[in-house]
């Protein structure tokens, strides 16, 4: 970016700050929902506050504990804002958060641990599996989010949090004990729906939601970044940990300890999660947390104090036709197409690589059961270095980008991190498709997979945050879309991956698909840079 940019820029935001004046002389700027009205550009330095918006309104901004950062969204004098919580209480929620994230792609990965024995067991092949569980469950991961997002809207993040957990505890037992395959095909389907009914809540139930709902602007991408290694390390969990289990006794068992670790999360919502949804946005704002007590822990756990508010809230039109409002925006829908091809093509990865590894060369390399298991310790191990990585990335980034805007934060900014993501995911990439077409070394394989899933991590967390700082008031309609995206991007590649493979060779396949990838990248990314500010201005809600 240029001088002349940021000179431009500090001016555009000073014409902004007189304006804010001349009209706060007529009315009082509300601080708690005025973030939301300055989407995607936060002024977070003190002393640009002070330029901005005079020093009446900046004397009564809420700062950082350091004193450098403007809060954004402004606490307020309540004891029940869930962004007046402590560090602890907010942190146990976010450890919660994170478990329950896990669910759904934790649930469906247990299928790919599972691929082999299934196909004995219901006397068919490893495809027909892949192609009649793991494609459809995929599939249906996306759609759950939507229809959350409507009646969180209305009801409140905590009880459909819990009621989802519930139902895909229900719905995986009956894959434990299905006794054909289309049972299991049924229960499999089910079980995806209402698990990700919560992950989208989590900026796909809690997960960008309640990180808004807790921390302040300057902390959302730290948090986010925690929450995100939850879900993207999730599908490689089951695979690695059952692989072991399976080889050794029945694939019901599996099903059986994926069970309770439903359970377990069940049973930390009832007993620590609490209501962060907070409508700040009505004056004067309605607190039942005030009355505390046994009664109201029931309430607003199953449901019945997110009824009673729901008179406050958005009515069931907008509900329903607000996803439908936001996905047409063009900053919006174009990062979409990318990250779906971006997560798409790694979730076809993980669904594909236990058959490439299983499978008697030419194919793949033959591994045991046990091989395979340990394989899938490679991303395991990728995701947790990139949730390293992007920690003090995306602090980097945000800092450099405040201090050269003159302490105002610019959304685009975050797609920086993107250009560190790409490359690594050429590399990851292509190494893949080399090892499995010319069967390189296991060290090889191993590489490959996990910088590409080291890739997949430092991007995805960027583009949550991009999206969440773009549309404030929209988070679980991001959440939503972002997950319903990388599905879709990912459901159908297994069915294609394996027998381009066999025809052409993994390299053709896997570079073919860095292509795309990078084809996007370049036809998105920039062009956001260079014009997301003034999409931002004409088409944000």
């Amino acid at each position: 970016m240029s001088d002349h940019d940021i000179e431009k820029r500090s001016d555009d935001g000073r014409k902004e700050g007189v304006l804010s004046r001349e009209g706060s002389e007529k009315e009082e700027i509300n601080l708690t929902t005025f973030h939301e009205k300055r989407a995607g550009r936060l002024v977070v330095s003190p002393q640009e506050a002070r330029i901005e918006f005079g020093e009446a309104v900046a004397s009564k901004l809420k700062l950082s504990k350091d004193g450098t950062k403007v809060l954004w969204p402004q606490p307020t004098d309540s004891p029940y804002d869930p962004q007046n919580w402590s560090n602890r209480r907010k942190h146990l929620h976010l450890f919660i958060i994170t478990l329950a994230a896990i669910v759904p792609d934790f649930d469906s990965g247990i299928g790919i641990a599972s691929i082999f024995p299934l196909a004995t067991q219901f006397n068919t092949t490893t495809g027909v599996i892949n192609n009649m569980t793991s494609n459809w469950s995929i599939f249906l991961l996306g759609w759950g989010g939507i229809f959350a997002v409507i009646l969180i809207r209305r009801y409140g993040r905590l009880p459909i949090l819990f009621w989802s957990q519930i139902f895909a505890l229900g719905f995986l037992i009956g894959c434990t004990f299905a006794p054909n395959l289309k049972t299991f095909t049924a229960m499999r389907c089910l079980t995806a729906v209402f698990a990700c009914v919560y992950q989208t809540c989590n900026n796909l139930l809690q997960g960008l939601y309640v990180v808004t709902d807790l921390f302040p602007f300057h902390l959302q991408a730290r948090k986010l970044n925690i929450w995100t290694m939850g879900f993207i390390i999730s599908p490689f969990l089951s695979p690695f940990a059952f692989g072991f289990l399976v080889a050794r006794t029945t694939w019901r068992w599996a099903y059986g300890i994926g069970c309770i670790y439903g359970a377990i999360v069940c049973v930390l919502i009832i007993l620590f999660m609490q209501e962060t949804m907070y409508d700040r946005t009505i004056s004067p704002i309605p607190e039942p947390a005030a009355q505390g007590g046994f009664r109201y822990r029931f309430e607003s756990l199953v449901g019945i104090s997110g009824y009673k508010m729901a008179k406050y809230r958005v009515s069931w039109q907008d509900a329903i036709l607000s996803p439908f409002k936001v996905v047409w925006r063009p900053h919006l829908l174009i990062i979409l197409i990318f990250e779906a091809m971006v997560f798409g093509f790694s979730i076809g990865i993980n669904t594909t690589n236990a058959v490439f590894l299983g499978s008697p060369p030419p194919l793949g390399y033959g591994f045991s059961q046990f091989a395979i298991a340990g394989g899938y310790g490679t991303p395991i191990v990728a995701v947790l270095i990139g949730e390293l990585i992007g920690r003090f990335n995306n602090d980097f980034i945000m800092n450099v980008s405040i201090r050269r805007n003159n302490g105002v934060f610019e959304a685009e900014s975050r797609l920086w991190a993107c250009y560190l993501a790409m490359p690594l995911y050429i590399c990851g990439f292509v190494l893949l498709g080399a090892s499995f077409q010319d069967h390189l070394s296991v060290g090889a394989l191993v590489m490959g997979w996990g910088i590409s899933e080291l890739a997949v991590m430092i991007n995805t967390v960027a583009v949550y945050a991009y999206c969440n700082d773009c549309f404030p008031k929209h988070q679980g309609e991001i959440s939503a879309l972002i997950n319903l995206a990388r599905t879709l991007g990912g459901f159908s590649v297994a069915y294609f991956q394996v027998p381009w493979a066999l025809k052409h060779g993994a390299l053709q396949v896997f570079g073919v698909e860095a292509a795309i990838v990078i084809g996007l990248f370049f036809l998105s990314v920039p062009f956001i840079q260079i014009k997301g500010r003034r999409l931002r201005e004409k088409y944000s809600l």
